[in-house]
């Protein structure tokens, strides 16, 4: 099929037919090009097809504490709407981000306000994009509102807003909640909005207080309406059902994905059930993302990108970083969703990588020395002792990275295990693997104060070249490998650390490291 681009683009094709069959073939053609472009929710594809296995770039993929992120595509961009999350009394306002690639992101802050929603107060919560009738929409929690507060005359729920453009500003649709009320025993919260492409018809899934409910839109967007026997809202609840709905749709099968667990809790995780209807019914049959101690907790309320013409989807999702004790710090990440053979969902794992592609480090905590991003790689400058740490736990794992001394005499090289972390050459917990400027690989570790060699060997290191340097540590068997990943240049035995923090580090040089990637040794 030929894209349709203009009645103009028409006339230049059709112009060798005859004049019946140029003006039927013309208003055939006319037709499909516009019921084509109406039945896009993005009239443009995105430029390039991002085939990741996760976040390359790193994760968090954006910087900030957001929570609960929807996605949509348009105008060839991938977009990502969050919560901002911080105390209820302070989420006010809803940002969202917008990438090419889904490595190099835009902010656009402000999109919505409750200056903008007469009845919104506080706690505005979990964006549902989506595009329709030429307009952005843009459906949102707002109040917290509590069963039994509707009946007290107090107002929240589900609100609609809606913009001429996809980063706003959007504006209240309807000057009240779209869903103010509880049915079924579903509090009016996170959203997901859904168009079947069967048919056109769109439909809300929503609930919190481990209630789900479908209802149909209307094709105004903006009003509720009536299913066949009258009804507006069905419950839908699958086992397990705490919160944040999402509906996708993949070879004619419909996904609903939801959360489970408490959102401040270890727990918080993501399910999903699937079913031949979009009204369900909706039976769990899996756990596909949650926790990993090594990683990240907290993890759940997701949205998807699905590539368009392609088979490559990815989970957006919220988490919490091992060190952080506050509810509130939660940060926005992505990592693929793999469908196996028989339609079911491929459990997620959180992966571990950082190419810096994007120019930023969100997701590293510096101890000295001075750290920047350049030409895709985490340099820091000649200094006597740094160490910049991803907020990992791993134990037995395999931890890549390429590495490049710069200047100086010193040694630059991977640090793994690592606890008690501070800017002394020796003042934390934990190994380091480097290579030094004097021709030399070494494996140390350090405890406190205290320094430790446990293994070195020579081979030829020159100043501003690139090495691949790897790690292997499984149980109390270490090994270090530089440029031949088959044949480790030290091994070592020891068992004076078991886990913690991964990254990397300088002693008496500057330095230029790049494509990190830490993983579980299998």
């Amino acid at each position: 099929m030929v894209p349709f681009r203009s009645p103009i683009d028409a006339v230049r094709l059709l112009g060798g037919l005859g004049p019946a069959s140029f003006a039927i073939s013309l208003l055939i053609y006319l037709i499909m090009g516009f019921t084509m472009s109406k039945a896009s929710a993005s009239p443009i594809v995105p430029r390039t097809v991002p085939d990741y296995t996760t976040s390359e770039a790193g994760n968090p993929f954006v910087e900030g504490w957001y929570a609960d992120p929807d996605t949509e595509i348009y105008d060839g961009l991938y977009w990502v709407f969050p919560t901002s999350s911080y105390a209820y009394e302070e989420q006010t306002y809803l940002d969202a981000f917008s990438s090419p690639d889904l490595v190099n992101w835009t902010k656009h802050p402000n999109i919505l306000t409750i200056a903008d929603v007469t009845w919104a107060t506080r706690a505005v919560w979990a964006p549902a994009p989506i595009f329709r009738n030429g307009k952005y929409y843009l459906y949102f929690g707002a109040n917290d509102i509590q069963e039994g507060e509707p009946e007290e005359g107090k107002i929240g729920g589900i609100g609609v807003a809606v913009a001429d453009k996809p980063g706003g500003p959007y504006v209240d649709a309807i000057g009240k909640p779209l869903i103010g009320d509880y049915h079924n025993g579903a509090q009016p919260i996170d959203q997901d909005v859904f168009i079947d492409d069967v048919d056109g018809q769109a439909y809300i899934y929503y609930g919190g207080h481990s209630h789900a409910n479908v209802a149909k839109l209307n094709e105004d967007m903006i009003s509720i309406g009536t299913f066949d026997d009258g009804t507006q809202y069905k419950e839908i609840t699958p086992e397990n059902y705490v919160e944040g709905s999402q509906m996708i749709k993949r070879n004619g099968i419909y996904y609903f994905m939801w959360s489970e667990g408490g959102w401040q809790g270890p727990d918080y995780a993501v399910s999903y059930a699937m079913s031949d209807s979009p009204l369900g019914p909706f039976h769990r049959l899996a756990k596909i993302l949650q926790q990993d101690s090594e990683v990240a907790t907290s993890s759940g309320h997701n949205g998807v990108f699905h590539v368009p013409d392609t088979d490559i989807w990815y989970i957006v999702y919220h988490r919490r970083p091992l060190s952080e004790t506050d509810g509130n710090h939660r940060v926005l990440a992505y990592d693929r969703m793999y469908f196996n053979e028989d339609g079911t969902i491929a459990s997620i794992q959180m992966l571990v990588k950082d190419n810096f592609a994007n120019g930023q480090m969100f997701d590293w905590k510096t101890y000295g020395g001075n750290w920047t991003v350049a030409d895709q790689r985490l340099t820091v400058s000649s200094t006597a002792d740094a160490k910049a740490l991803l907020d990992t736990n791993f134990t037995e794992v395999v931890f890549d990275a390429t590495v490049a001394i710069t200047d100086g005499s010193g040694d630059a090289g991977l640090v793994f295990r690592a606890a008690n972390l501070s800017t002394g050459a020796t003042e934390f917990s934990g190994y380091y693997a480097c290579i030094s400027a004097a021709g030399t690989v070494s494996l140390g570790k350090a405890d406190l104060g205290a320094w430790t060699s446990l293994g070195e060997s020579t081979i030829e290191v020159s100043i501003s070249t690139e090495y691949q340097v790897r790690v292997t540590a499984v149980g109390s068997d270490v090994s270090v490998f530089v440029g031949d990943l088959t044949t480790p240049k030290v091994t070592a035995t020891d068992d004076s650390f078991v886990g913690g923090a991964n990254g990397v580090g300088v002693r008496g040089a500057g330095a230029k490291f790049g494509s990190v990637s830490v993983a579980k040794a299998s």
